[in-house]
């Protein structure tokens, strides 16, 4: 038997049956090296990045362990941004599902308290959140870690960089002394060490550097001047042509022209940064996973914890501040046994970063200059998907099944026009082939779901 099969772990035959129904085939290395020590109730410091399978390194372990009748918060887990919160709820509730009534509540900043308040009084056996926000309800009294039996720190490091560690400190004491504690970390330094022997029993370490390695990357780097970065993006985009991008700047203000400059060139591009609202945030986000925009352009505070499922390409139009942040952007392609592509553009003044990112890999990475790329003159073709946006989500009790079942039944459009379908507390998501968009809209705007009617619209661009 395959040492690396989820079977040869001690999981309950149904989670097993789940995993092999979600696509979990095999374990990759942080969760064979992670899950026995995790499952058999031990403190845990993992050392790996985003894109590694560290999810449901620490999901199946707390996931055991919990009463599903007793909705008492059972688990915390506490991540450094609501995009990351949000993807890791997600992915709990998927891995959950084994298990009949496993509530998972997010609380994070950026929303209303009120609802969040309204959900934890129903009580939650899982929550998923930003330590700011779980220190407001702590101190409102609105939740309760005193039967918190695992606690989990993702990426660790992030949120004590973000200034977090006060925040997180409060919070840890107001859980039991006896519960188990893991800490996944990308990086290693000294105050991640200080904050585990503050918190930790005896934690066994474990240490994955899976994305440097990751030799299913082609990472090409481009040299040009400043004032040509702009049109080398569209040519880099023009060239590769990939199914979707990230684009990463340095600054707010960077990712809003650079943006511009992509949709008055025909290019679908959207800008995520840390000026969005949550709700706009989690439209911009949509759209981009259900391949309605092609382009996303970000700052690396606002996409940390992105997890896009096949992203082609990742670009730097900046070049990272540091190594270590380069190779978390690249790592965001090439997942999942595919291959992924990085480019990257950059100045002379720059080259030493270059060096760096050579020196932290420990290989050599080779660069040409741009204009001896080849010119393509077609721009990228439409996105292949529109999204639309239903005022109902899962408070309203509606399932994506739902949703599929209005577009489709009685003569409605084709399964095969039917993308993505996202369903969130309070609004739900669906991409429809853009040809058949007009269609869908109209058969949702007039027809009903689970005998309701609710307002349905179509996303076009960037939240106003």
């Amino acid at each position: 038997m395959n040492d690396l099969a989820f079977s040869t772990l001690n999981l309950p035959p149904a989670q097993l049956g789940n995993l092999d129904n979600l696509g979990y085939k095999q374990m990759t290395d942080i969760q064979a090296a992670a899950l026995p020590p995790g499952l058999a109730g031990k403190d845990l410091i993992a050392q790996a990045k985003t894109g590694s399978g560290k999810t449901a390194a620490f999901a199946l372990p707390l996931l055991t362990k919990l009463n599903p009748r007793d909705f008492g918060t059972q688990a915390l887990i506490l991540c450094p941004t609501r995009e990351l919160a949000s993807q890791v709820a997600g992915e709990v509730r998927r891995l959950a599902r084994y298990q009949q009534n496993i509530k998972v509540v997010v609380l994070c900043g950026g929303q209303s308290i009120g609802p969040q308040i309204g959900s934890l009084e129903h009580g939650a056996h899982i929550v998923v959140g930003t330590p700011g926000r779980i220190k407001d309800h702590l101190r409102k009294q609105t939740l309760s870690l005193g039967r918190v039996g695992t606690l989990v720190l993702d990426e660790a490091d992030r949120m004590l960089e973000m200034g977090f560690i006060d925040d997180i400190s409060t919070i840890i004491k107001q859980t039991p002394g006896m519960r188990q504690t893991l800490l996944f970390s990308a990086t290693y330094p000294d105050d991640i060490r200080a904050l585990s022997s503050r918190f930790q029993r005896s934690p066994e370490q474990v240490s994955v550097d899976a994305l440097v390695a990751n030799s299913q990357i082609d990472q090409q780097f481009y040299i040009c001047q400043r004032k040509d970065k702009l049109s080398g993006l569209e040519k880099l985009l023009g060239y590769f042509r990939p199914d979707s991008a990230v684009v990463f700047c340095s600054t707010k203000e960077s990712t809003r022209e650079v943006c511009a400059q992509l949709n008055r060139s025909g290019i679908a591009a959207l800008v995520l940064n840390g000026d969005l609202e949550q709700r706009d945030r989690d439209q911009v986000l949509v759209q981009f996973r259900h391949l309605s925009c092609r382009v996303l352009v970000a700052t690396d505070v606002a996409a940390r914890g992105l997890d896009i499922d096949g992203l082609s390409a990742v670009i730097n139009f900046d070049m990272p501040r540091d190594p270590e942040t380069y190779v978390h952007r690249i790592g965001r392609t090439g997942r999942a046994d595919r291959n992924g592509l990085a480019l990257t553009l950059f100045a002379d003044t720059e080259r030493y970063k270059l060096d760096a990112i050579c020196a932290y890999q420990n290989r050599e990475l080779a660069f040409e200059a741009l204009q001896t790329l080849p010119n393509n003159n077609g721009l990228l073709p439409e996105p292949a998907f529109a999204t639309l946006a239903i005022a109902a989500g899962r408070k309203d009790k509606v399932r994506p099944g739902d949703i599929l079942g209005a577009l489709t039944g009685d003569g409605g459009i084709a399964g095969r026009a039917v993308g993505k379908i996202d369903v969130m507390d309070f609004a739900a998501y669906v991409a429809i082939d853009r040809k058949s968009a007009g269609q869908a809209l109209n058969r949702l705007a007039n027809g009903k779901i689970k005998g309701r009617k609710f307002k349905v619209r179509k996303l076009q661009g960037q939240p106003r």
